[in-house]
């Protein structure tokens, strides 16, 4: 195998490869997937002089620690963590040279949940339907890091970028999502849609990219019939038989039988990535009934 690649020492809780995802197949049943923090994998990227599409590894909580077979310009950034090469600390949101055979160690998160680490010339894993994100609600794409599992790496691009200072926003310690209502607003009632506008609700720890779940009061619906399955779009905040408020993720059904009480706008969703489990969510409409916000 060439040496143009790396070995995963540690995967730890759940890596995978991301890219900016797979839109424009949701009338086949495929998701967009992606990096849940895009803005995060596009800087990360241009860290290490890469186009912003390139594939990157996408921590959750626990980091991981990868061996590269040949040198390489990294980039980690996202959550803030440790971060080390060869035992010895190193700079997180900056570009660093890991020697051949050296040891990455991406630590822990410190604040947030999901860090980016960027490779001069990008995961070059096989892509799926234009993408090489991992999906895991269809399994496409390759799988999540386990370790042992060595990942191609490509052909450097261009020279790492120098900043002077890197914009990296810190994780929110409030969880603020504008959403347009619909479009089944009108399957709840007026004190459930006053709910979701003024009620204290926080990420619950079963949240994954599939979508961000809610802990808090559940919305009343005004209409018990049961819904036939409908497409469903990025952001959209879906109700379960509980009552608690769902926000789609990357990886989302493209259908669902739950009414969507709100779509959250696009903008406001990379946040969504780096909100722990307990971070408060407030949810604030801003379009009037049936008018969804999909657009930034």
């Amino acid at each position: 195998m060439t040496d143009r690649a790396l070995a995963v020492v540690r995967a730890g809780a759940l890596t995978t490869v991301q890219d900016l995802g797979r839109p424009g197949y949701a009338h086949l049943g495929v998701p967009r997937s992606g990096a849940l923090d895009p803005a995060a994998l596009r800087l990360v990227n241009r860290l290490v002089g890469n186009p912003e599409r390139a594939a990157v590894l996408e921590t959750t909580l626990t980091g991981c620690a990868v061996r590269p077979r040949r040198a390489v310009t990294v980039a980690v950034g996202g959550a803030p963590c440790a971060v080390r090469v060869g035992g010895r600390p190193a700079a997180w949101g900056a570009p660093v040279r890991v020697p051949a055979g050296t040891l990455l160690e991406v630590g822990a998160a410190v604040r947030g949940v999901r860090s980016y680490v960027a490779f001069a010339g990008g995961v070059e894993a096989e892509p799926v339907l234009g993408s090489r994100s991992t999906d895991l609600l269809s399994g496409l794409g390759p799988a999540p890091l386990g370790d042992g599992a060595v990942l191609p790496l490509g052909v450097p691009a261009g020279p790492p970028g120098r900043l002077d200072g890197t914009p990296w926003p810190a994780p929110a310690s409030e969880l603020i999502l504008r959403v347009g209502l619909g479009p089944r607003d009108d399957w709840f009632t007026a004190a459930a849609l006053r709910t979701l506008a003024t009620g204290a609700y926080r990420v619950s720890a079963a949240s994954n990219r599939i979508g961000l779940r809610t802990e808090g009061p559940p919305l009343e619906r005004s209409v018990g019939a049961e819904l036939p399955s409908e497409g469903m779009v990025l952001g959209a905040v879906q109700v379960p038989p509980d009552g608690r408020p769902v926000v789609f993720l990357a990886d989302h059904p493209t259908t669902g039988g739950y009414p969507v009480v709100a779509v959250v706008r696009e903008a406001d969703l990379g946040a969504t990535a780096q909100a722990a489990p307990g971070t408060p969510v407030r949810f604030v409409p801003v379009g009037g009934p049936g008018q969804s916000s999909g657009a930034p």
